[in-house]
């Protein structure tokens, strides 16, 4: 019986720490973690069919994109934001240039001097003409808060995947070539 009070002491400890913890911890949508703005947008290839989807998270210094994508060419390919979310010419050139800012736009992620915003990794695409990748910009913003180009605009930007890698130096588009996928950002 000597053991029964120490024993409901701890009891009443964990009890206390238990009703605490419920009380002070941040609910899901408080100031503390607001939830994160989204864009999604089917990826199209030229005729207009679907092949994957694209999707936009807002994240505190760029943004995070999701793409999931079948039916695409096997091997490496470029992939760039796009000044406009219009991808309904089968060149998808009404998307036009790389989102960029003020400066005259030069291209390349391994150019010291490249100012273009639109920049991504190159995307690969496996035997079966899958892709799944997951990849983070900051040369870009999800609404301009930031100061960098935004990709939620009035007129929407495009995720543009073009037919061959790029190089990440050439001007102005890295060697990257036609525009074989496009996804509308509005």
């Amino acid at each position: 019986m000597r053991f029964l009070p120490p024993a409901l002491a701890a009891a009443a400890l964990v009890l206390a720490v238990t009703a605490h913890a419920q009380t002070t911890a941040p609910q899901s949508g408080s100031p503390q973690t607001p939830p994160a703005q989204t864009l999604s947008s089917d990826l199209l290839v030229p005729g207009g069919k679907t092949v994957g989807k694209v999707m936009l998270i807002d994240a505190p210094k760029g943004v995070l994109v999701r793409i999931e994508a079948q039916g695409l060419p096997p091997g490496w390919h470029g992939m760039h934001f796009h000044e406009k979310g219009d991808c309904s010419d089968d060149k998808f050139m009404n998307s036009g240039g790389h989102v960029h800012g003020d400066a005259k736009l030069v291209h390349g992620l391994l150019n010291a001097n490249a100012t273009d915003s639109g920049d991504l990794p190159n995307l690969y695409v496996g035997p079966d003409g899958r892709a799944t990748v997951e990849l983070y910009s900051t040369l870009v913003s999800f609404d301009g808060a930031t100061g960098r180009p935004a990709l939620k605009t009035a007129g929407g930007r495009a995720l543009v995947i073009h037919a061959n890698p790029d190089d990440y130096t050439t001007q102005p588009i890295g060697g990257a070539g036609a525009r074989i996928a496009c996804a509308p950002l509005e």
